[in-house]
Order: structure tokens, then C-alpha cells, then sequence
């Protein structure tokens, strides 16, 4: 079931097999195996390159549960957050006076 995780959450991506390798370092034809199936044990150290591309922990790849993968903008809008300096603390403020 990895594989369908890693292929669904690729293409929600729209990104192809190659440009997934091409920024992971995985090699395509493992990816091709992963996502069919065929190589159903992947190692942790394939699963992190995988999911850092994919923004995403490598528990949304191990457990469906944890499938709550981010897309790319929002991202982008925690990194700029994290970056200005707002504490967690301040950000749950600001999100529960929104409520």
C-alpha cells in the first residue's frame, strides 16, 4: 500500500516519476516497482527522500491514517510564518480568535 500512497500523493502533485526521481534521487525504475507493488520493503532512507519531495512525513507514506499531506502553498505560507518569527503560540492565539 506504500506505493499507492506514494503515486496518489505524486500525481495530487502533478509531478511524473522522473521529475519525483529526478529531485529524490530515487531511481525511476524503483519508483516504477514502488508504485506498482513489485517492491512492496522500501527502506526508511528511500521513504525520507520520497517524502521530503513530497512535503510529507514519512508516517503518511507508512500508515494511511497519517495521510494529511499539506500542498506546496500552504507550505510555503508555514515556512514564511515560521520565518517572520510567530511562536506556536502565538499562531494557535491568532487561530483560535478567528474561531
Amino acid at each position: 500500500m506504500i506505493g499507492y500512497r506514494v503515486k496518489s500523493l505524486r500525481e495530487e502533485r502533478k509531478m511524473s516519476i522522473s521529475e519525483l526521481s529526478a529531485k529524490s534521487g530515487v531511481a525511476k525504475s524503483y519508483i516504477s516497482s514502488l508504485e506498482r507493488n513489485l517492491q512492496t520493503n522500501p527502506t526508511i532512507l528511500v521513504l525520507e527522500k520520497i517524502a521530503r519531495i513530497l512535503c510529507i512525513k514519512v508516517d503518511a507514506l507508512l500508515n494511511e491514517q497519517a495521510d494529511k499531506s499539506m500542498d506546496e502553498e500552504w507550505m510555503e505560507i508555514m515556512q514564511d510564518v515560521m520565518g517572520s518569527g510567530v511562536s506556536k503560540e502565538e499562531m494557535r492565539e491568532f487561530i483560535q480568535g478567528r474561531k
